[in-house]
């Protein structure tokens, strides 16, 4: 009767997400339409698409929010980090929860880490910290090429004992999002748009993780054609998986890692992670990793 229970607000919101995408792909032919071919569209039929699409993903967003506010909060599980040497957090669940501002696509306690060299000129040649990659630009170089980051390319790697349950590496890399006009065109077009062409476009290429016990370990924006694994394969704590990429809903190369209970994005609530020998690193906060933290005994 419990889990009849737990399950029908999980089943309410899938199919507000479902509405949301739908009448988000419908809005967007009729502007093309209208805009581009000259075929009469109702303005009405407009109005009623874009007035579906906002309010069925408000609803959503806002349920996702009551679902976690109403759960007592799962107890935060610990696995070995997903990454090797040098790094720094954003985003980070040990500042803010939701960790991205939302609770939908299960990344309530979300990271985001980008690699971090060390530098060879001290601290005062980089950015807080000693940072080697490139910082935000107001305006100019627009874009910046993906191997001009550190982290593309680095080496992801399982962070326990478990079963890849989804993998995917077909998408592109794209050039980054680091300057104020490419940030606008990220929030104001490119997100929206993939928003609406559903969780995958998000994540980009990506891998997930089967830990067990109810428990599923996310890993996205994968460089594409890095996977290592593939959909059944049984994978060990400190394996490699693939490697990083700039793909889907990113502005820079990092990887995105987040633990859920569920394999279905639209669906999935947000678990609490906790990285054997690190802890949860802090928005900006440079941390190490070395070999022995990747296995099961390690640290």
């Amino acid at each position: 009767m419990e889990e009849r229970a737990a399950a029908t607000p999980r089943t309410g919101r899938k199919a507000l997400m479902v509405l949301y995408r739908t009448t988000g792909r419908l809005f967007a032919v009729l502007i093309v339409c209208d805009l581009l071919t000259g075929l009469p569209v109702p303005w009405w039929t407009v109005v009623a698409a874009g007035t579906a699409m906002f309010g069925s993903g408000l609803v959503a967003t806002r349920r996702a929010a009551r679902e976690h506010a109403a759960a007592e909060r799962p107890a935060a599980v610990e696995t070995g980090p997903p990454v090797l040497g040098r790094w720094s957090a954003t985003n980070s669940p040990a500042d803010t929860v939701p960790s991205h501002g939302t609770h939908v696509y299960g990344q309530t306690y979300a990271i985001d880490l980008t690699a971090e060299p060390e530098p060879e000129r001290g601290p005062a040649e980089g950015a807080e910290g000693g940072s080697t990659r490139p910082g935000f630009s107001p305006l100019w170089p627009l874009v910046r090429r993906n191997s001009a980051f550190p982290a593309f390319g680095e080496p992801l790697y399982a962070v326990a004992d478990a079963t890849v349950v989804h993998a995917s590496d077909r998408q592109r890399d794209h050039l980054s999002r680091t300057s104020l006009p490419m940030l606008a065109y990220l929030m104001l077009l490119e997100a929206p748009a993939r928003d609406i062409g559903g969780p995958g476009l998000i994540v980009g290429n990506h891998v997930v993780l089967d830990l067990g016990d109810g428990t599923y370990a996310l890993y996205a924006h994968l460089r594409r054609g890095s996977l290592l694994v593939k959909e059944g394969d049984r994978v060990r704590a400190g394996q490699p998986l693939a490697r990083v990429g700039n793909s889907g809903n990113s502005t820079e190369p990092h990887v995105h890692f987040h633990l859920m209970d569920g394999t279905d994005l639209d669906t999935a609530r947000g678990v609490p992670f906790r990285w054997r020998g690190v802890g949860v690193p802090a928005a900006k906060e440079f941390f190490t990793v070395d070999e022995s933290l990747l296995t099961r005994d390690g640290g």
